[in-house]
């Protein structure tokens, strides 16, 4: 859903599981930005919550139920062929095991292998504050 100004409203997933993983999947090579990696989630339809639309996309792509925390972080992004105002938020799996039912891989990944994955440039400033959050945890740790 576009707002007023042409923005499109779009929600993700920041899931963790208990290797202090978190969960990324690869766009489907025929859509936009093709088999770039992002955090599961999409499009927010008239007359949804962001948190709605969330729960609603990760059953849709991923065959889970989501349960939607606080918002860890929101960025606004300029693409060629649209503008988003992207909501990402802490989430955990109340039900369900996630299927590829619309990506093309999935994977768990620690904050130190974000470098290996090339990722929609919508994400980059969301992984730079986990990197900047997981390098302040390991300092207070020593």
């Amino acid at each position: 859903m576009a707002d007023a100004r042409g923005v499109t409203q779009v929600v993700a997933a920041l899931i963790w599981d208990e290797q202090n993983r978190f969960l990324i999947c690869q766009r489907p090579a025929h859509k936009a930005r093709g088999l770039l990696w992002e955090f599961v989630g999409g499009k927010v339809e008239l007359g949804e919550t962001r948190q709605e639309a969330l729960v609603r996309e990760c059953r849709e792509e991923l065959a889970i139920t989501l349960s939607v925390g606080e918002i860890f972080m929101e960025v606004d992004h300029v693409y060629p062929d649209l503008t988003v105002h992207l909501t990402l938020f802490h989430a955990s799996i109340a039900e369900g095991t996630p299927q590829l039912l619309e990506h093309n891989d999935m994977r768990w990944i620690p904050v130190q292998d974000i470098d290996r994955y090339a990722f929609c440039p919508a994400d980059e400033t969301i992984l730079r504050e986990l990197k900047r959050v997981d390098g302040r945890q390991k300092e207070a740790e020593e």
